[in-house]
């Protein structure tokens, strides 16, 4: 017996051994790629770039937005980064929204600044609301009388709604504007779970509250359809109104029936590039060569052959912010991403880390005000009240609170924004969406099957509740009572906030979504506006001449920012290798899979009780 207790022990001393020398190896490795990251940092290489011009006096700045537009970039933790690279996500390149109106902002009183040039190829599809925001900038920028210009091989619907804000639009000869119009289309998985014989239990308030659809039936039903219709057919609205001005042409030309379409492309034999110019989406077709030669004639020739320039990220870096001689503060905290329990990193909510924030700017005795800036689809209806419990805080400590919807502030994110002294949307912003739900999945049939299955005793009616063993009718009873409990403390407290009877608010709840426009009608909003409006208000509710705009955020310690910096590095230089081996006609599937599987993940609600809109997010 003594000697197997020696060999086991020899067994675990050589793995924790092993284990040792991998975690040293680790560091080390770590350590090394520091050194060599802040060597050339000190010691930077001076290889001439395309991008950065060094000896014009005036040039273009290319507005060319590579990745996601955000509200506020999200931390990704660097050693989770590490399996991110290798295996499944890769780490965002993401351009937070203000960042770019600023910057665009400067670039139009900046005297070094003779132009803009749209070259937008990488940026992805964005919310209508966001795009809105970012064109007011360009359409400041148009009014200072410099020119504008956009080029891309191809236009996503995206890309295109900026675009058509240029002075002039150019189209390679083998391009296309590809308009597909806005649609809210999910998976669902009613089938898939039967087959597998999993048991969702599912527990809601609302007619229209569709977030467990794909859980319960094969298609969408009549409500949800009703619901989104009016919601989809209004941004589309708002997106063909805005292009069909912009480009001075007639609504219809960017809303054909099939037929119409069909028959244009058969007179201009499948053409979409020639099919654009004549429709006058474009102003001309340009090989990029022939786009070069054109800026280089507008900006002057650079000694690259190219046109005098200078990129957008490198512009940004260089742009100064202004210096306010005042301690006064208005505070930003943004709440951006799906609402969650508990603590969550940088670029996502958490009910006690964005009530933290919010805590944060209620003890600063040099912030007068706060502007919540809210992004969400909602989710966990506790971690809502939780940071609805902090902006009753900041009321009472006498500094007024601004919510500020950007694209969503749809069910949990109506609840965190229901309190404020004053609710400010856009009229494309999705929002409503007042209701509840719960979902509890069980797996006591498969089971079964396999031959697996579950017994014991407890001490209470609820012990024996579980994965294994499902639920009674007992416990579905009560979890069905606790969520109709929370549907109506939610409805009520929309009335007390917002000075309506509760009748009232049933009536434009149920789940339902509403665009901004539609919610002032129906007295869930004060105001349409955008950010800028959103700082106005707070500023006059605070009584400030002059403020300091200040940016709430848990900053990253030192080591944190270092190793985010070399991981973001790496995972640009190695790329997203399994990302490679999807196919392209198969990433949108695979997108909604991931999206489902993020849905499950997010629920970690403690009582099960969700707030949360799922169609909104299905644009």
């Amino acid at each position: 017996m003594k000697k197997l207790f020696c060999f086991i022990a020899a067994i675990f001393k050589g793995i924790w051994k092993f284990i040792t020398f991998i975690r040293v190896a680790i560091v080390n490795v770590i350590f090394i790629a520091l050194i060599v990251m802040v060597y050339f940092a000190f010691y930077p290489q001076q290889e001439p770039s395309i991008d950065q011009p060094t000896t014009p006096e005036k040039r273009a700045l290319v507005l060319n937005l590579d990745g996601p537009i955000v509200e506020q970039r999200t931390y990704v933790n660097p050693l989770d980064s590490i399996s991110g690279t290798v295996f499944d996500n890769e780490l965002p390149k993401e351009n937070v929204l203000y960042d770019i109106v600023t910057t665009l902002r400067a670039a139009a009183t900046d005297n070094s600044i003779s132009g803009l040039v749209l070259n937008l190829s990488q940026m992805p599809e964005t919310n209508l609301t966001k795009l809105r925001y970012i064109a007011k900038a360009i359409s400041e920028f148009k009014a200072t009388g410099k020119p504008i210009y956009a080029y891309g091989d191809f236009y996503n619907q995206s890309q295109y709604y900026l675009a058509s804000y240029a002075s002039q639009a150019f189209l390679s000869p083998d391009g296309a504007v590809l308009l597909k119009g806005y649609s809210a289309y999910n998976l669902y998985y009613k089938d898939l779970l039967d087959k597998l014989d999993v048991t969702t239990h599912i527990f809601r308030v609302g007619t229209y509250k569709s977030a467990v659809e794909p859980f319960l039936r094969n298609d969408m039903s009549t409500a949800a359809k009703e619901s989104a219709t009016a919601w989809l057919t209004q941004l589309w609205g708002a997106y063909v109104d805005d292009v069909a001005h912009n480009r001075k042409i007639d609504t219809k030309a960017l809303n054909p029936s099939m037929d119409e379409f069909l028959a244009k492309m058969k007179s201009v034999d499948g053409d979409l590039a020639k099919l654009s110019l004549e429709t006058g989406l474009v102003d001309q077709l340009m090989t990029r060569q022939q786009a070069t030669d054109f800026f280089a004639s507008q900006f002057g020739a650079s000694k690259d052959h190219r046109y005098n320039r200078i990129n957008y990220y490198d512009y940004k870096a260089k742009v100064a912010i202004p210096v306010v001689n005042t301690a006064d503060q208005i505070a930003v905290v943004v709440a951006s991403g799906t609402i969650l329990d508990g603590t969550q990193p940088k670029g996502r909510i958490g009910g006690d880390s964005t009530a933290s924030l919010l805590a944060q700017a209620r003890l600063d005795k040099n912030v007068k005000a706060v502007i919540l800036r809210v992004d969400s689809p909602g989710g966990s209806a506790f971690a809502s009240e939780i940071i609805r419990n902090e902006i009753e805080a900041l009321k009472k400590a006498g500094k007024p609170v601004v919510a500020s919807m950007s694209s969503l502030a749809a069910s949990g994110g109506y609840w965190i924004s229901m309190s404020a002294d004053k609710i400010i949307a856009q009229p494309t912003t999705l929002t409503g969406s007042i209701g509840i739900f719960g979902v509890i999945t069980t797996f006591e049939k498969g089971l079964n099957k396999l031959g697996v299955h579950t017994d014991g005793i407890g001490t209470s009616p609820f012990s024996g509740v579980g994965l294994t063993n499902g639920l009674s009718e007992g416990a579905s009873q009560a979890m069905q009572m606790g969520i109709e409990h929370g549907y109506h403390r939610f409805i009520s407290l929309v009335g007390k906030n917002r000075d309506m009877k509760t009748d009232e608010v049933d009536n434009v709840a149920q789940g339902r979504v509403w665009t901004g426009q539609d919610a002032m009608k129906h007295g869930l909003v004060d105001q349409l506006g955008d950010f800028d409006d959103a700082i106005k208000a707070a500023a006059n509710l605070a009584h400030l001449d002059s403020y300091k705009l200040t940016w709430v955020d848990k900053p990253l310690s030192p080591t944190q920012q270092i190793l985010e910096d070399f991981f973001r590095t790496l995972n640009t230089s190695l790329g997203n290798p399994l990302e490679k081996w999807i196919p392209d006609a198969l990433k949108p599937a695979a997108a909604q899979m991931s999206n489902s599987v993020d849905l499950l993940n997010s629920f970690n609600d403690p009582k099960g009780y969700y707030a949360f809109c799922l169609n909104c997010e299905a644009i």
